[in-house]
């Protein structure tokens, strides 16, 4: 990490660590995918979690097969986490293959894994943003 000087000036937009790479881009497609497929609009924010667990809970009830799902599920999953970092000012973690967000009081938390018990019938997104201190 690089020292500024007082004349220099830092930019509100600082590079995001090596760990949020994977989690930022998962989120990104499942975002795009949902507003030109489903003509859903995600915004970012923990009030969109509400659909989004809304939305798993109706794919659930349909029938699809978990192992067809894996990839939507780690993409919303994702966009979850996303929302989190946003909302808390977390960063991603990341380490053997798994992908966690840390939020500034240190806690730890796995959207992606929450997605996989929402699809099961046992989580919310919402409510782990909420608990996670977002809104």
């Amino acid at each position: 990490m690089s020292e500024t000087t007082p004349d220099e000036t830092t930019t509100p937009q600082q590079p995001r660590p090596h760990a949020a790479a994977k989690p930022v881009r998962w989120a990104a497609d499942a975002v795009a995918t949902l507003r030109e497929g489903a003509r859903l609009h995600l915004d970012y924010s923990a009030r969109s979690l509400w659909r989004v667990d809304r939305m798993i809970d109706d794919i659930r009830r349909e029938g699809a097969p978990p192992a067809a799902m894996d990839q939507v599920l780690r993409g919303l999953g994702a966009y979850a986490g996303e929302v989190i970092v946003r909302e808390t000012g977390g960063e991603w973690w990341s380490g053997d293959g798994d992908h966690w967000v840390r939020t500034p009081d240190g806690r730890l938390w796995n959207p992606i894994e929450e997605s996989h018990r929402c699809f099961a019938g046992h989580g919310s997104l919402r409510l782990l943003c909420k608990d996670a201190g977002g809104s």
